[in-house]
């Protein structure tokens, strides 16, 4: 039986982000120019999350997503692994290394700290949470803090990394569903609803029965991918953008609704 969503409706699923403020301001004008033809009752946008770290511009994603998006779209944030590591940070200053490995410290630059001075002086992790947190702004807290687990809509359910299977979605533990790779990925088995997810970067698409992965590695590749669901039928809207002082662009790639 081919996967649907409610009569009627219209989803886009946005992969992982980390920074990359320009890929998601010319994704988002792309999939509202695809929206605008399809005519459907009610349109949502779903990130999977990690939409922080390692790219130049984790405070513009955000600013973008808190204001920026398509009028007349629902949103839904999902919580990623790096979202987890920087409210870990701000919960305990000690999880400062374990942030930084992880692409933290391209996010506190994004924010206004001055992180070459920071090791520079070889500050403490109490100093460095001092700084982050005083130029954290308050309603980009309180989106961090409001991040969802999963999302479920029709015959699909939205997760950052995946499922433990075999195990009750209602018994799934947090850690698994931000960080989880091989055992999901590796598993046949149907979950039930069909899983689409991101937090594992691919050099395109990968759709199976059982999962969807819409990671392609935006910080890494240029390439940020949203994947489109409606009524059974799927496309994809991927501009590809490389780095550098010019860029180029190549028409996003759709298959069929």
């Amino acid at each position: 039986m081919i996967p649907k969503l409610p009569e009627g409706e219209l989803l886009y699923a946005v992969g992982d982000i980390h920074g990359r403020a320009d890929l998601l301001a010319d994704l988002l004008r792309q999939i509202e120019i695809d929206a605008a033809g399809r005519n459907a009752s009610k349109t949502t946008l779903v990130f999977v999350g990690d939409y922080v770290d390692r790219g130049p511009d984790s405070r513009g994603v955000v600013e973008m997503l808190l204001h920026d998006l398509p009028e007349g779209f629902d949103a839904l944030f999902l919580k990623g692994n790096h979202e987890a590591l920087l409210l870990d940070f701000v919960a305990d200053p000690d999880m400062l290394n374990h942030w930084r490995m992880n692409g933290g410290g391209a996010t506190m630059e994004s924010y206004g700290v001055d992180v070459a001075g920071l090791l520079a002086a070889k500050a403490s992790p109490v100093v460095w949470h001092a700084v982050f947190t005083a130029k954290l702004p308050e309603p980009h807290l309180a989106f961090y803090e409001s991040l969802r687990l999963r999302v479920s809509t029709g015959d699909y359910l939205f997760v950052h990394a995946g499922i433990r299977p075999g195990v009750p979605f209602d018994a799934q533990d947090e850690t698994d569903l931000i960080w989880i790779r091989h055992e999901f990925l590796d598993s046949r088995e149907p979950f039930g609803p069909v899983v689409v997810h991101g937090h594992t970067p691919t050099d395109a698409p990968v759709v199976k029965p059982n999962r969807i992965g819409i990671d392609t590695g935006a910080v890494f590749t240029g390439r940020l991918t949203a994947y489109g669901f409606r009524m059974g039928n799927r496309v994809s809207c991927r501009p590809e953008i490389r780095s550098g002082s010019r860029a180029s662009r190549r028409p996003a790639r759709a298959s069929g609704w």
